[in-house]
């Protein structure tokens, strides 16, 4: 009897032992990523949720920022290997002083996805109006900066860029009067436009030369991606698989809607006339000696990186 027992514990042992090593290693990346609840910042979890990195072996352990720069931060740091939804102007400025960055690939080319919106009851009517205003951008460096910067020019103004974080804070501080003019990225907020609680008074698209510009990076920690560029690799492989389903049929934007909290009908709405897929291409890596001109005009750098500097900088496509 104790023979027997001791023969189905050995077998029960090298079953357990054979399905080890046939099951395949999950390698883990950290990923830091800008903003929850926003559609390019939902890649990485609703891909993971869906099992699309599984499938290339890789495991990700995700944490949320509120902005280009705190994300941008994580992966100098190395507490992240990539992160998501870094501002242009953050990257260069920060590559250019030596930072272990790379960008692997793009969040977002195009000015679709930015909004900027009063209270109901502002007097601001016109563009004109935000002179002398105090005007929200997420965090020093990102795309939202950009933009505010950018607003200045183009509508012939002037007034004070105030940052406010994310688009739940930046909500709270226009509607408790400590600021005029909030930034959104939808999802957020688009029910209080459509309840008349607040109103849009502008979008990153009224600047015309972000219209086709690579606004946010996706970026790795240099040391991270010398030591383990497969791992990054596949990730990548993984990440354009989901981007063509959360495209594709209502699967994504419904995963979309639950992850994000928001109604099904407002889901709908955000890639449809906020982020077209081909604005979030990770590959698609757009406008980058304006984008370094502008750069150097509001003093993220002293002067446009050169070819050689670009091409150890913009690693895209990653193979």
């Amino acid at each position: 009897m104790a023979c027997a027992n001791l023969l189905r514990r050995a077998s029960a042992a090298l079953v357990l032992i054979v399905w080890n090593c046939a099951a395949p290693a999950q390698d883990s990346l950290r990923v830091a990523a800008g903003l929850a609840g926003t559609w390019e910042n939902s890649f990485s979890e609703l891909g993971q949720n869906a099992g699309f990195f599984r499938k290339h072996d890789v495991t990700l352990e995700i944490f949320y920022t509120q902005g280009a720069g705190e994300t941008q931060q994580a992966v100098i740091s190395g507490s992240a290997d990539i992160g998501t939804g870094v501002g242009a102007f953050n990257t260069f400025g920060a590559f250019a002083k030596g930072a272990p960055i790379r960008v692997i690939g793009a969040t977002h080319t195009g000015a679709n996805d930015l909004a900027w919106y009063v209270r109901a009851d502002s007097p601001i009517k016109d563009k004109k109006d935000l002179a002398g205003r105090t005007v929200a951008y997420s965090t020093t460096g990102s795309s939202t900066h950009a933009t505010v910067l950018a607003f200045q020019r183009v509508f012939g103004v002037t007034f004070t860029p105030v940052a406010t974080g994310s688009p739940a804070s930046t909500l709270t501080q226009v509607m408790s009067g400590q600021i005029d003019v909030g930034w959104t990225s939808p999802p957020f907020a688009l029910d209080l436009i459509e309840a008349g609680k607040i109103r849009l008074i502008a979008r990153a698209s009224d600047v015309p030369e972000l219209r086709n510009q690579t606004a946010r990076f996706m970026t790795a920690n240099a040391n991270a991606l010398q030591a383990r560029k497969s791992v990054f690799v596949r990730y990548l492989a993984a990440y354009r698989e989901v981007i063509d389903w959360m495209y594709a049929g209502d699967a994504g934007v419904e995963a979309f809607a639950n992850w994000a909290h928001v109604a099904a009908p407002i889901a709908k709405i955000v890639p449809i006339e906020y982020y077209p897929k081909q604005n979030v291409l990770p590959d698609r890596i757009e406008g980058i000696e304006p984008l370094m001109a502008d750069a150097v005009k509001f003093k993220y750098l002293t002067a446009p990186l050169s070819k050689d500097q670009l091409a150890k900088l913009l690693l895209v496509p990653l193979n």
